[in-house]
């Protein structure tokens, strides 16, 4: 396959199956605690699911690592919890702790859910994505999110998050009834959500599923590849130009299933799946997204440019969107993430 010389933002070229050098460069929590300037907006909204649907300072959090970095995307400033909060159900952030939800253990939780209640609840995120989509340089993407089904169902089960998230995969194979009303509320939830993010300006969308890698094959093709695809016609159908990337983070040998048939346009790659090999399993002229190691960039120097160099290597001639294979972590020094971008851009 042939480079293309690019007259549109390049992401969202890339995204398209065009293959982009040098290859668009965003990264998963690109917006976060190892930016000193996102810690001092954060010191002013210490409730984080206010924080999250505050449009002023979604906003200015979401353009702070465009600022400093130019990267190709933004990627909407929010949580994969806030779906579950805006539909009533109990979740809240403890300091140090992560998020603490009330535990999901009968069909009455289930249909307490409330989807009316939940578009006017989760409202300030799309007047956040309408202010991004007028504050971006032209030449930046605009990218909204959700968390797919199985992984948001598996914190609403466990209240929390999880080793092994035990108690969601003895729910799936003893209570099936239960855990598929569970993920259909969400999944439709998800669709009206992401839904609402493209009618408010989000040019591209993502769908984690944080979790994929703790289920079985047929539990993966059940409860990730299946709604994954339910969501992906309906958006489709509504957005024939909005493309979706999922990431089944984990998925190791299941990747093929998963691009074959959930229907997405293009599949994140986690760090522990070889670049090579993804790229290899991946259906000839999908694009994928991924997979520097986020410790290699806390490292730097040598580390991280063997990492661009073998990642830039192995995904040669086909459309690729470079990002890390999870989200950046706090300890990232923030020059090196300057020293990353120059090393991608200057590896065409």
């Amino acid at each position: 396959m042939e480079t293309t010389t690019i007259t549109r933002k390049p992401f969202l070229a890339a995204l398209s199956g065009e293959v982009v050098r040098p290859a668009p460069i965003w990264l998963m929590r690109q917006a976060g605690r190892y930016l000193p300037e996102y810690r001092a907006v954060r010191a002013r909204a210490p409730d984080f699911l206010r924080f999250c649907l505050t449009p002023k300072l979604a906003t200015e959090v979401t353009l702070q690592p465009i600022r400093r970095f130019g990267f190709d995307a933004a990627i909407l400033f929010s949580d994969i919890l806030v779906p579950p909060y805006a539909l009533g159900h109990g979740v809240r952030f403890e300091t140090g702790e992560g998020p603490v939800l009330d535990r999901v253990t009968g069909a009455a939780q289930v249909e307490a859910l409330d989807l009316a209640r939940a578009r006017e609840v989760w409202a300030p995120v799309m007047e956040t994505v309408r202010r991004l989509r007028g504050a971006l340089p032209p030449a930046t993407a605009l990218i909204g999110f959700a968390g797919a089904p199985f992984t948001v169902a598996a914190y609403m089960v466990e209240g929390g998050g999880s080793r092994d998230f035990a108690e969601t995969r003895r729910m799936a194979f003893a209570e099936p009834a239960l855990f598929g009303a569970l993920v259909a509320r969400l999944e439709e939830a998800t669709i009206d959500y992401l839904s609402a993010q493209a009618e408010a300006g989000a040019e591209a969308l993502m769908l984690f599923d944080s979790w994929a890698g703790v289920l079985s094959p047929g539990q993966f093709r059940r409860w990730v590849v299946a709604p994954t695809a339910r969501i992906a016609a309906a958006l489709r159908a509504r957005f024939p130009t909005v493309g979706l990337i999922g990431f089944p983070r984990g998925a190791g040998p299941m990747l093929r299933a998963y691009a074959e048939a959930a229907g997405v346009q293009a599949v994140g790659i986690d760090t522990a799946m070889p670049a090579s090999w993804a790229a290899r399993e991946l259906p000839a002229g999908m694009p994928g997204q991924g997979n520097i190691d986020p410790m290699a960039l806390v490292a730097g120097g040598d580390a991280l440019a063997e990492e661009v160099r073998s990642l830039m290597q192995a995904v040669a001639g086909r459309p690729w969107i470079v990002n890390l294979g999870h989200g950046i972590v706090p300890q990232t020094p923030p020059e090196h993430v300057a020293a990353l971008v120059e090393m991608v851009r200057s590896a065409a």
